[in-house]
Parts: structure tokens; C-alpha cells; sequence
């Protein structure tokens, strides 16, 4: 005779690893979808490479470009997202309320250090969360939506070169460069061909991509940029770029709400791409393209 209790038992177990099983079939076909639609979608180039070799530049859609069901779908995904970061609490709650600072002067070096050494305690515990919402977010495969920038529009009146040479940024093979226009802290995340993120915690990759500007921890310019470049080798493989409200500083004219620009170099062919993004929402896969080598 089998023991009630051990029936039962077995009953939720199965039913647990069904719904686990289910979840994880419902994933997986979701980024073979996304996958298959990203690769119909896709837009090639041949372009000039390093030693003469000619490559293949890949970009993927944003999801403007895809139709409406399928950018139905990106919502529906776009607001896990959310509900990811905010289950996470990866949310600086202490900038939430309060009245604003409005002093403009530049902090002295005793305020930058205590704001590094609040981020560094804030990686510390946040850090496993962290990359686990950034593996959600790479998992996308369409653009979040951005403007592909044109010569004309306005909003390009900022010359990311003059801020990066005011800065000491390298330029390279492979430049991917973020400005805004704010107190705010504003992050670039690059998902590398190796698989690993180069970020504020992980500036150098093993596959040879720098991030060499990180401004804005302690809030010091409202014309910053950051920029993660492969000077003279960049590996084939995909590439996606997020970009991510770490930080809402309280300044004068520093709102919840930020425009930035980001600019892709790869072998001296650029293009420039305008959004926003709200202080607690998800990271932004803002784009991502494909570096292959030429038949």
C-alpha cells in the first residue's frame, strides 16, 4: 500500500518540475523566436578590416522594425524586465525624496572617495543581482527603440570626440561611446563576443575591450561620457550594448528622466543612436551587432 503522504508528495514534486520544465520551453522558444526574427530583420554591410581583411558588420533591429506582434511581444518582455530589476531591488531608494542639491561646485576629493567607497559596498552586495538582470537583458535581440541618428538632428549639437579627448578616451577598431547631458550616472554595459560584460566592476576584458571613461560616480560634470574601445584588435562574434540608470543625482536641472546619445565605431564606420530612459527602469539593450568575417 503507498502511503497517502508519499503520493502526495510525488504529486507536487511532479507537478513542480512540470511548471519548471514549462517555464524554461516557454524561455527558450521565446529566444529562438527572437533569435530567428533578429536574423530575418538584420541588415549586413562588408566593410574594410584590420590587415586588409574585408568583414562583415551585422546589425540587428531595433524594434521598431519588426512587425506588430512581434513588438507586442518586446513590451511584454521589456516589462519582465522591469518587474526584474525592481524584484532584484536594485534601486538606489536612498536618492528617493527630499529637496534637491542645488549647489553646482565640483566635489572636493574627499566627497569623490566617499561616493566610490559607497559603490564599491553597493557592488558588493548587489553585485549577484546585478548580473543576473543583466543576463536577462542580454538575452534580448532587438534594439529598445532608439532614433538611429542623423548628420541634421539637433540633439547631435554635442561632439562626443571633444569630450573624449577632454577626457583621455582611446579610440580604436571598436568604439562604442555614451554622453549625456546631466549630473546623472548613467552606465554603459558592453556584452563582449567572449561572453563577458565590460562594466564599472569589469573594465578590461580577457578578449581586449577597454573601458577607459567612467564618469559621474560622484556627480562632476553635466557633459560626461563613457567609452569602451578595442584599439587595434576586435574578436568576430555578436556584440550588445546596454546602457543602464545607475544613479539619480540631486543637482539643479538633473531630472528622473534622461536623454543620452551613443555612438558605434567599428572600423571606421559610425553610427549614432538618441534615446531615454527613467531612473528604476530596466537596463536598455540599446543595440547590439555582429562582427563576421567576409566569404
Amino acid at each position: 500500500m503507498v502511503e497517502p503522504v508519499t503520493t502526495a508528495t510525488s504529486l507536487g514534486l511532479g507537478s513542480a518540475g512540470l511548471y519548471i520544465f514549462g517555464r524554461y520551453w516557454k524561455r527558450r522558444s521565446t529566444r529562438l523566436r527572437a533569435l530567428a526574427l533578429a536574423q530575418k530583420y538584420s541588415t549586413t554591410t562588408r566593410i574594410g578590416a584590420h590587415e586588409g581583411r574585408m568583414r562583415l558588420l551585422v546589425n540587428l533591429p531595433q524594434v521598431g522594425e519588426v512587425p506588430t506582434n512581434e513588438q507586442s511581444a518586446w513590451r511584454e518582455r521589456e516589462e519582465r524586465r522591469n518587474r526584474n530589476i525592481m524584484e532584484l531591488d536594485l534601486i538606489h531608494h536612498h536618492s528617493e525624496g527630499g529637496a534637491p542639491n542645488v549647489d553646482e561646485q565640483e566635489p572636493n576629493d574627499e566627497e569623490r572617495l566617499m561616493e566610490l567607497e559607497a559603490r564599491s559596498t553597493w557592488i558588493e552586495s548587489n553585485e549577484p543581482p546585478m548580473n543576473q538582470h543583466a543576463a536577462l537583458v542580454a538575452e534580448e535581440q532587438l534594439g529598445s527603440g532608439v532614433v538611429v541618428a542623423e548628420n541634421s538632428d539637433e540633439e547631435l549639437e554635442v561632439n562626443i570626440d571633444e569630450r573624449l579627448e577632454r577626457e583621455g578616451g582611446a579610440s580604436g577598431v571598436v568604439q562604442i561611446s555614451l554622453a549625456w547631458d546631466d549630473f546623472n550616472d548613467l552606465d554603459l554595459h558592453v556584452f563582449c563576443p567572449s561572453g563577458e560584460r565590460i562594466y564599472f566592476n569589469n573594465k578590461k576584458s580577457e578578449c581586449g575591450g577597454d573601458l577607459d571613461v567612467d564618469m559621474n560616480v560622484r556627480p562632476v560634470s553635466n557633459t560626461p561620457v563613457e567609452n569602451v574601445v578595442w584599439k587595434e584588435q576586435a574578436p568576430l562574434g555578436p556584440y550588445k550594448i546596454g546602457v543602464h540608470f545607475y544613479k539619480h543625482h540631486k543637482k539643479r536641472r538633473t531630472k528622473r528622466t534622461c536623454s543620452y546619445r551613443l555612438r558605434v565605431v567599428t572600423h571606421g564606420r559610425s553610427k549614432e543612436y538618441i534615446g531615454k530612459i527613467k531612473y528604476g527602469e530596466a537596463m536598455q539593450m540599446v543595440t547590439s551587432f555582429s562582427l563576421e568575417e567576409a566569404p
